[in-house]
C-alpha cells in the first residue's frame, strides 16, 4: 500500500511534469520536406503553414509507472503569422489512477521567420482548470503561461531550439483546499541532427522550477532537470499526410525518480 508521503510525492511530480510540459499505412512518397516538428521536450518556433493542421501525441512514462499523455492540436489562423491550438493532458499516478489535467488554450505569433536561419514565435496560453487539485491533476485556478521559442539553423544538417517560459496561477489550491499564488519557470534547449531529411537524431535538455501550495499563502518550490537523447523519423504520403513517430529516454539529472520513456507521434495534413 502506498504511503501518504509517497502519494504526495507522486502528485507533486505529476504537477511539475504537467507544467514542464506528439502508424502509418499506404505507400511512402520518395520526396518530402525535412522534418520541422516540435522536439519532444522543447517547443520549436515554426507556426503551422496556411491550410495545414498538426495533431501531436506525446507520452512520458516514468520509471515508477506513472505517466503523462498530452494531445496537442495546432491550426494556422488565417495565415502562418498567427496560430491557435490547445493542449489537453491526461495524467496517471503510480497507483494507477488516471484523470484529465488542466487544459492549455494557445496562441502563437510568428515574430521572426519561419524562413531563414533564425525563427521566433512567442506563445501565450490560457490555463483552464479542467483538472482537480484534490487528486493532483490540476490547481483549481485559471492561469496564464508565456513561452518564447527560438529556432536557429546551422547549415543544412543541424537545428537548435531554445525555450524560456513562465507560468502564473493566482489563488491555486492544493489537495487540502489551501490556496496561494503559484509561479513556475522553465528553460529548454535541443539540438537536432538531420542525419537524413526524414530521420533525425536529437539531444534535449529542460529545466523547470514550479511552486506548490503547502499552506495558506505559503508555497514551496520543486525543480526538475531532464536530459533526453532520442530519434524521430517521418513518413510522407502522396496524399499530403506526414506521420512523424519518435522515441527518447529522459534522464532526471537530479535523481532517478523523474526518468521517463518518451514516445511521440505527430500527424500533419492539409484541410
Amino acid at each position: 500500500m502506498k504511503s501518504e508521503r509517497g502519494a504526495g510525492n507522486a502528485e507533486r511530480g505529476t504537477y511539475v511534469a504537467v507544467l514542464a510540459l506528439a502508424l502509418a499505412a499506404s505507400a511512402l512518397s520518395a520526396q518530402g520536406e525535412p522534418i520541422a516538428d516540435n522536439s519532444f521536450l522543447v517547443e520549436e518556433a515554426y507556426n503551422q503553414e496556411r491550410g495545414v493542421v498538426q495533431h501531436i501525441n506525446a507520452l512520458l512514462r516514468a520509471s515508477d509507472g506513472a505517466w503523462l499523455f498530452t494531445f496537442t492540436q495546432e491550426w494556422p489562423f488565417f495565415s502562418q503569422r498567427h496560430q491557435l491550438g490547445f493542449t489537453l493532458p491526461l495524467v496517471r499516478d503510480a497507483g494507477g489512477d488516471a484523470r484529465v489535467g488542466d487544459l492549455f488554450v494557445n496562441y502563437r505569433y510568428q515574430l521572426l521567420g519561419p524562413d531563414g536561419a533564425v525563427a521566433a514565435a512567442p506563445r501565450l496560453s490560457l490555463l483552464v482548470p479542467t483538472g482537480r487539485a484534490a487528486d493532483g491533476s490540476g490547481a483549481d485556478a485559471w492561469g496564464v503561461q508565456v513561452n518564447l521559442p527560438v529556432s536557429v539553423r546551422f547549415g543544412d544538417r543541424v537545428v537548435t531550439h531554445w525555450n524560456a517560459g513562465a507560468t502564473l496561477l493566482p489563488s491555486a489550491s492544493n489537495p487540502g483546499g489551501e490556496r496561494a499564488d503559484l509561479r513556475a519557470y522553465s528553460l529548454g534547449a535541443s539540438a537536432i541532427w538531420l542525419a537524413h531529411p526524414r530521420f533525425n537524431v536529437m539531444l534535449e535538455t529542460s529545466w523547470t522550477r514550479a511552486e506548490e501550495v503547502v499552506g495558506p499563502n505559503t508555497v514551496r518550490a520543486a525543480e526538475l532537470a531532464l536530459v533526453m537523447p532520442g530519434v524521430r523519423w517521418a513518413h510522407d504520403f502522396r496524399n499530403g499526410l506526414q506521420v512523424v513517430p519518435g522515441v527518447g529516454y529522459a534522464f532526471d539529472v537530479g535523481s532517478t525518480h523523474g526518468d521517463a520513456l518518451v514516445v511521440y507521434l505527430s500527424f500533419e495534413h492539409g484541410f
